[in-house]
């Protein structure tokens, strides 16, 4: 059995009314527990847990830093092509929107690679692509990772859903870590937002993460885009499959983020739900309280003083001097970007804010520095 499988014992309208009935005392009862269930997580993410949350920031800050001391890991992405089968409104790699497609090739990768070293002590590098099996497939994957391998110590891909051989292939290959977001988990929505393209099987991305887990995959990381559905009971969601992937998959590493939509080219969608800072601040501490162990990342989709100020309260992981364009470092600096970022300070000026919060940045994977 998946976990499409296991999510069909769950209706999506009954966790939300759950979630939206939860009370005060639920939420006190929550913060009063060490091991928290998944109705303890609704409790914590319900619209009555909004006036608790300074108890859950401390609560948060306190296993951050038990788990992993003052520090946070700095990585960047490396954005291989913008060329992309599907048709997702939300995201400006959607096939039908007119711009040049780009994929780099291998002499193109190591020139960006080089100017990614000239901006930071990098060695954790996260491969990123559209979704083009044919033109940018595993293969393809591969060889920028072998790449890369020379670079770094330290690579994930971000790229379309693979086979298990497949992702048993690039992890031989030099890859520590699989991110990839399910979206939405609403299933009878999500063909609204996935009209066409490979991206448009629900059932084939969702169980995308038990075929990362039996292949061996060091780290797996997910995740889901909030402005399609309501973010409380994505949430539950997202956490439901967390537990399930940690229950199969036990020797794996887990990761989540939180990305909201920021604005891209082409048609013009509108999100359907707006998380405020408030809102997404008590996303991350019920998901530290949830799971003291989980890594989390914030990217450099938010802006700057949100993640300066919530970095210390439960993040692990923050992206630096992003460019989410392919050849943005050096080849081309033109290309259609996937999205806008909201953070442009230099990995420099970053990593300034970070020591000046008493914090040590952590440049490469937990894993190593911890050998």
């Amino acid at each position: 059995m998946t976990f499409a499988e296991e999510i069909k014992k769950y209706d999506w309208e009954t966790i939300q009314n759950a979630v939206e009935e939860k009370t005060a005392a639920d939420v006190e009862r929550a913060l009063c527990k060490q091991n928290l269930t998944i109705d303890d997580f609704m409790s914590l993410v319900s619209p009555v847990a909004s006036a608790f949350l300074e108890k859950m920031a401390v609560a948060s800050r306190f296993y951050t830093r038990q788990r992993f001391g003052n520090t946070i890991q700095f990585y960047i992405p490396l954005y291989l092509t913008n060329s992309c089968v599907n048709q997702c409104v939300y995201c400006g790699f959607n096939c039908k929107n007119h711009f040049t497609r780009t994929i780099l090739r291998e002499e193109q990768i190591l020139q960006e690679i080089k100017a990614i070293k000239t901006l930071g002590n990098f060695q954790h590098i996260l491969l990123v692509t559209g979704e083009n099996p044919r033109l940018a497939g595993a293969d393809y994957i591969e060889r920028a990772v072998r790449i890369a391998k020379e670079y770094f110590a330290s690579i994930s891909i971000e790229v379309q859903p693979l086979s298990e051989a497949e992702y048993r292939q690039l992890s031989l290959a030099g890859v520590n870590a699989v991110y990839c977001y399910q979206e939405t988990y609403r299933e009878d929505h999500y063909q609204r937002y996935h009209p066409k393209g490979i991206k448009s099987n629900y059932r084939w991305r969702l169980e995308s993460f038990d075929r990362m887990g039996k292949a061996g995959i060091h780290k797996i990381g997910l995740g889901f885009l909030t402005g399609l559905e309501d973010w409380r009971t994505e949430a539950v969601c997202m956490m439901l499959h967390l537990r399930y992937l940690q229950k199969q998959y036990w020797q794996t590493r887990y990761s989540i983020s939180f990305p909201r939509m920021r604005p891209h080219a082409g048609e013009s969608f509108q999100p359907n739900v707006l998380m405020s800072d408030k809102e997404l601040a008590q996303l991350i501490f019920a998901c530290r309280l949830f799971d003291h162990d989980i890594e989390m990342t914030l990217s450099t989709r938010e802006e700057q003083h949100f993640r300066d100020h919530i970095f210390p309260l439960g993040i692990t992981s923050l992206s630096a001097g992003s460019k989410t364009d392919p050849g943005g470092y050096a080849v081309f600096k033109k290309e259609t970007p996937q999205f806008s970022i909201n953070d442009n300070r230099t990995p420099e000026e970053i990593l300034k804010v970070v020591k000046m919060k008493g914090y040590e940045v952590v440049w490469k994977d937990w894993d190593l520095c911890l050998q």
